[in-house]
């Protein structure tokens, strides 16, 4: 053995710590960055929410002569709401058009993005044609819409009823909820459809028993995202609906605005009391919303 041989391996040895001192510096410049941008970011969306929350408590008077001042705090506000706004009512309302109108989007979607996976089309055309059409929903604005909407539930006569509310929120669910389906179905095994077929499940148990279970992560997803949605929509339902028997959250929530003048304090303490059930929720059930939407992203 010759010194050569002794010091040409001290050397990479000796060096090796330097290039990762040096291959560390700027990954964690990158992370640091990102972790005071993530927050940023989080305060810029969380101000709001807490803004609200401190208006609320405010008396109306306060909150546009001098809403920094915090020293008048009363819960009057929450008082008020709680007697002016029927809760029962708008809640139970809210809550059957949110169960009916999310199980026939997500019942409708999932057909639509299991016959665009697993059938097999004469023309190829017709099948990204359909993929197409149905996505291209979501370029559309919403809010376009609701004319034609009014014209058709004059004309179908649903005009003031659930239905009015149903349709177009079942309309509007179905390309958000085909393209999370079709992404994860696009990845899944096909091995398991075909071991279950051999074993003679037909096709509605295959759907119902193996396919549906395996999906739970995406469904969670797309249950939050459209019931959150119909509890914060209001353009739809303030057209739609001319009953005060059936008046929505979103409905209730606009009763302290009159003609001349607006109860903002009340206003304030009636969008927390919404907002915060839906945040307790979002909460609870955000690993199922962060699983649905990276489910199929990483193969492997």
């Amino acid at each position: 053995m010759t010194i050569a041989d002794i010091e040409v391996p001290s050397r990479k040895t000796a060096s090796s710590p330097r290039a990762a001192r040096s291959a560390r510096k700027p990954r964690s410049r990158v992370a640091i960055v990102a972790a005071v941008a993530a927050y940023l970011i989080t305060f810029m969306i969380v101000l709001p929410l807490l803004w609200i929350v401190l208006l609320s408590f405010q008396p109306s008077g306060n909150i546009l002569s001098n809403p920094f001042s915090f020293t008048d705090l009363t819960f009057e506000n929450y008082f008020n709401a709680a007697q002016s706004l029927p809760l029962l009512r708008m809640y139970g309302n809210t809550l059957l058009i949110a169960i009916v109108s999310v199980t026939v989007g997500t019942a409708i979607s999932f057909m639509s993005a299991f016959a665009l996976t697993r059938m097999v089309f004469r023309r190829r055309r017709a099948q990204s044609s359909i993929r197409f059409y149905l996505l291209a929903g979501l370029a559309v604005p919403v809010y376009i819409l609701l004319f034609p909407v009014y014209r058709l539930d004059l004309a179908l006569g649903i005009f003031g009823t659930y239905a009015a509310l149903i349709l177009p929120y079942v309309a509007v669910s179905i390309p958000f909820n085909t393209l999370l389906m079709t992404g994860f179905l696009r990845e899944f095994p096909a091995e398991i459809e075909e071991a279950a077929i051999i074993d003679g499940v037909g096709l509605w148990r295959l759907c119902w028993s193996v396919v549906l279970p395996l999906m739970r992560p995406v469904i969670a997803t797309i249950l939050i995202f459209n019931v959150v949605y119909v509890f914060n929509e209001f353009p739809f339902a303030s057209i739609l609906i001319n009953n005060p028997d059936m008046v929505t959250v979103s409905l209730a929530v606009s009763r302290f605005q009159g003609q001349y003048t607006v109860d903002y304090g009340g206003m304030m303490a009636a969008a927390t009391m919404v907002l915060l059930p839906q945040l307790i929720i979002y909460a609870v059930f955000q690993r199922h919303v962060i699983a649905g939407m990276t489910v199929g992203a990483v193969k492997g």
